[in-house]
């Protein structure tokens, strides 16, 4: 299915094909929650990093997050896209998987469908204010990374775009 985005300001637009449309992840890691800001999490989709077009690129920053683990800093290799005006989050792609992109469920403008659970990562960096809402008898929680990939999930419930 072509998934629709774009930012607050409307200077940037884009569109990608995405075979997992469920918005189905909350990741409460520092960086998701810092360059989010939305319920202490972002939501990640998935989608083929070779069907994304956009108007305004011109517009598009890229940072690439600070890691911390103990007292070493490295530098993330993961785009993390955002429009430069306005600052909206707007998708990420990592080069070491290529042929994937994964655009914020917050800039997508096409209609998403309410996941039927949800699966919470990165518990352990969570902010202490942030109070994990508990969906339903499906939902899972991780303190770290579930094994699990987005797209597996999706087939796991049956909920692959049609």
């Amino acid at each position: 299915m072509r998934l629709e985005g774009s930012c607050h300001c409307g200077l940037v637009r884009f569109s990608l094909n995405s075979a997992q449309l469920q918005p189905y992840q909350r990741c409460y890691c520092s960086i998701c929650r810092k360059t989010q800001g939305g319920g202490g999490y972002a939501v990640n989709l998935g989608g083929d990093s070779g069907s994304l077009a956009v108007e305004g690129r011109e517009h598009v920053s890229i940072y690439h997050a600070r890691i911390v683990e103990g007292c070493a800093v490295t530098i993330s290799p993961a785009e993390r896209h955002f429009c430069c005006r306005c600052g909206s989050a707007l998708w990420v792609w990592d080069p070491r998987w290529p042929e994937l992109v994964h655009p914020f469920a917050s800039a997508i403008d096409t209609l998403l469908p309410v996941p039927p659970a949800l699966t919470h990562i990165l518990l352990a960096d969570k902010a202490p204010w942030v109070t994990v809402e508990h969906g339903g008898p499906g939902d899972l929680h991780f303190d770290g990374y579930p094994e699990e990939s987005l797209a597996e999930w999706h087939q796991r419930l049956g909920v692959t775009a049609p």
